[in-house]
């Protein structure tokens, strides 16, 4: 079993950054691939980044891309979100997730576990 905790959410504005970071615990990760999703009010969850288990390949969502960027440090089981130039639409709750195959990283679906989210709101 795999627990995820996020933190680093608030309230900021337009323009502003963040960065968001998700401790794991439980069985190691450092073999899975991880990734960040979000889900605003009344929408559907939706990719906003993954990153493989060594770092080297990561995939972005385009509405994000340029923007955010995913990182993680598999000595401290800590994945990061690093998000830049927030927009107002960028307001959501942001949820990590672990998957053991990089396969459907994309799609909530593929993921395997999954954390409770923190609040990101970014006013205009």
């Amino acid at each position: 079993q795999v627990q995820l905790v996020e933190s680093g959410g608030g309230l900021v504005q337009a323009g502003g950054s963040l960065r968001l970071s998700c401790a794991a615990s439980g069985r190691t990760t450092s073999r899975y691939a991880m990734g960040w999703f979000r889900q605003a009010p009344g929408k559907e969850r939706e990719f906003v980044a993954a990153i493989n288990w060594s770092g080297a390949s990561t995939y972005y969502a385009d509405s994000v891309k340029g923007r955010f960027t995913i990182s993680r440090d598999n000595a401290k089981n800590t994945l990061y979100l690093q998000m830049n130039s927030l927009k107002p639409d960028d307001t959501a709750v942001y949820y990590c997730a672990a998957a053991t195959s990089m396969v459907r990283v994309r799609t909530p679906g593929g993921m395997d576990y999954w954390g409770k989210g923190t609040l990101v709101t970014v006013s205009s």
